[in-house]
């Protein structure tokens, strides 16, 4: 014996908390976006070239005007940089970093962390530098 139908099936899917929980998680990738791209403060020397794209998921290696050395944005002594890094590579899966230097830094430093990077297995090194603002021509 079949009802008539009043109480049949419902076929269509609730989707309200579907869309508030996406609307949640939008407005927290909003918030904590801008936080992710703070890093360490370098004043890098201008360069004439064009700049250059580095992925999100590199290693950067910075020294601040300080003498302080930074993998991405954990801070280490400068002696251990080559005993650190081959441990966090075998993480990230990655052969190549940024080296990033503030200009007022004397060369043997930054050469002496560019070893420790070589030491470490790296080849490739990236050296970060800001591009010089275009200057307008006047016109003649």
């Amino acid at each position: 014996m079949m009802t008539s139908g009043k109480k049949g099936l419902m076929s269509e899917i609730n989707v309200t908390p579907f869309v508030d929980v996406m609307l949640v998680l939008l407005i927290i990738f909003m918030v904590t976006a801008p936080m992710m791209t703070h890093g360490v403060k370098v004043d890098t020397p201008q360069t004439t070239h064009e700049k250059m794209d580095i992925d999100a998921k590199s290693i950067i290696i910075a020294i601040d005007a300080n003498r302080q050395v930074f993998i991405n944005q954990y801070q280490l002594d400068a002696s251990e940089v080559g005993e650190r890094l081959p441990t966090i590579l075998d993480v990230r899966q990655t052969r190549e970093v940024y080296l990033k230097a503030d200009k007022s830094l004397p060369y043997g430093l930054v050469m002496n962390v560019m070893a420790q990077i070589r030491e470490a297995g790296i080849e490739k090194i990236g050296m970060v530098t800001e591009p010089q603002p275009v200057r307008k021509d006047p016109e003649r």
